[in-house]
């Protein structure tokens, strides 16, 4: 490591090494050179002179680039493209009179651009779904498992821990809508020339607007895309820029959500992150358990939601068919978000594969504030039995507020229910079917059954459309 230069800790502390690579240098040089084969292949099954002979010279050196020899021709020449097309020429020298042949540079950036982001989408895809499978087995195991839920972060009915696991599930599934959505619809620049007018191909095919089509269309089909851009002008659209990074977003608001959860849930004391044997919370206070996974998530989502401002402002001031002030955006902002959202979904998963559930605070918490919630069946139960609606809902009222002050201001136990059967009011009901009320089970509704029906119709489908993403990954931190 260097240590008198910077480096983007999303390098050396988040990042996976799967995506750094497909944001690499060697990734993006490599894919140059295989758009250079591709471009003339397709100039020779379309008729002009281009040979197999140096088709078969370009591909045989798609990998084998001369880093040093690049950098030196881009000093000289103040251009990386041909540079690069330099450096390609000297391995292959038979092809150097056809490397680029009609094109200009966005025919390698842009191009390269698009199919680097298909590539990292792909993998966020399965990042998702490993995560996803992750939740899926914390929500089915605590299905049945009562605890407070919350509006306004005050306690309100009672939920289940898997349920609201179903929730954090849900927001990803929108997510990975979005993410198959992208993948399915990118589409490469293709060969447009300088202004997108095509005009240099058009020349070089002798007018033949046909073989102008076909040249994008092959071009397509060996670099693995279904279309390129109907029209454009020199680049492609920067909207796409903003499209994918907002979906990227998207992923973040979900995940921020999950760890903002988590890091309450841990002040509660009632499910808490991972905490290795030899962890340290804080260097001061040695009993501290700091939820500093979370907390990376929340920090690291906050960096790609303010990342995606970028590409929406770029898109908004390009002018006419091209202007260069995307470029060196472009280089931080595109990159940076998927090297932060595959940190964020890494650490994601690693959360989710040991959240650790203290059952009996949950139901310390869930009894303390269970007598209330108990309250309106109570009611129905003295009612049914001979007393007065309007009378007894009174009577609860002036108890409840007894209860409350005994709990808040004398930080006593909740006696709600010693207060009703002491009170003549409530006669007609035995302290049996008075604590009755308090099942906690009573009051979680149709979570268990809604866990199962969103695990089995909306989770599974998605989990066995994507085996591949679950085999032998596990999720581990590098800090």
């Amino acid at each position: 490591m260097d240590h008198v230069r910077y480096e983007s800790p999303l390098s050396s502390r988040y990042a996976s090494d799967q995506m750094q690579y497909i944001f690499s240098p060697d990734k993006k040089f490599s894919t140059w050179r295989r758009l250079w084969v591709a471009l003339a292949r397709a100039e020779m099954e379309l008729g002009l002179p281009v040979t197999a002979e140096q088709v078969e010279e370009l591909e045989a050196h798609i990998t084998d680039i001369d880093y040093d020899k690049a950098a030196q021709y881009e000093k000289k020449l103040r251009h990386d493209v041909m540079a690069h097309v330099h450096t390609y020429g000297e391995a292959c020298p038979k092809a150097m009179p056809i490397i680029h042949l009609g094109a200009t540079s966005c025919y390698v950036g842009d191009n390269t651009d698009v199919i680097l982001m298909r590539e990292g989408l792909c993998l966020i895809r399965d990042e998702l779904v490993r995560v996803l499978d992750k939740l899926a087995r914390f929500a089915r195991l605590y299905k049945d498992l009562p605890t407070l839920g919350f509006t306004h972060f005050q306690p309100a009915q009672l939920v289940t821990v898997g349920k609201r696991a179903t929730l954090w599930m849900n927001e990803l599934l929108l997510d990975l809508a979005d993410v198959e959505y992208r993948i399915a619809h990118l589409k490469l620049l293709g060969c447009k020339g300088t202004t997108g007018t095509q005009a240099s191909f058009l020349e070089l095919f002798d007018g033949d607007h046909a073989k102008c089509r076909e040249l994008d269309r092959k071009i397509a089909a060996e670099m693995g895309f279904d279309a390129t851009a109907p029209v454009s002008g020199q680049t492609y659209s920067r909207k796409v820029d903003y499209q994918v990074l907002s979906t990227l977003s998207g992923i973040a608001q979900s995940a921020s959500k999950f760890a903002t959860d988590m890091r309450l849930l841990c002040h509660l004391k009632e499910v808490e992150e991972p905490f290795e044997k030899n962890q340290i919370g804080s260097s001061a206070m040695p009993y501290k358990r700091n939820p500093m996974r979370c907390e990376r998530i929340c920090a690291l989502t906050r960096y790609v939601m303010a990342d995606a401002v970028n590409p929406a402002v770029t898109a908004a001031s390009q002018w006419f068919e091209r202007t260069l002030d995307d470029s060196a955006n472009k280089r931080l902002s595109v990159p940076e978000a998927f090297l932060a959202v595959d940190a964020i979904l890494n650490i994601y998963a690693n959360v989710a594969d040991g959240l650790v559930v203290h059952e009996k605070v949950i139901e310390k918490h869930v009894l303390e504030e269970l007598p209330f919630m108990a309250s309106e069946n109570i009611l129905m139960d003295a009612v049914k039995k001979g007393g007065n609606r309007q009378d007894l809902h009174e009577r609860i009222r002036v108890l409840s507020q007894k209860a409350g002050a005994n709990v808040k201001d004398l930080g006593l136990s909740n006696n709600l229910i010693d207060l009703i059967a002491a009170d003549p009011a409530f006669s007609m009901l035995s302290r049996e079917e008075l604590t009755a009320h308090l099942e906690p089970g009573r009051y979680i509704g149709r979570c268990p059954e809604q866990v199962e029906e969103f695990l089995t119709e909306e989770v599974e489908p998605v989990l066995e459309r994507y085996p591949h993403a679950l085999e032998g990954k596990t999720a581990e931190l590098k800090v």
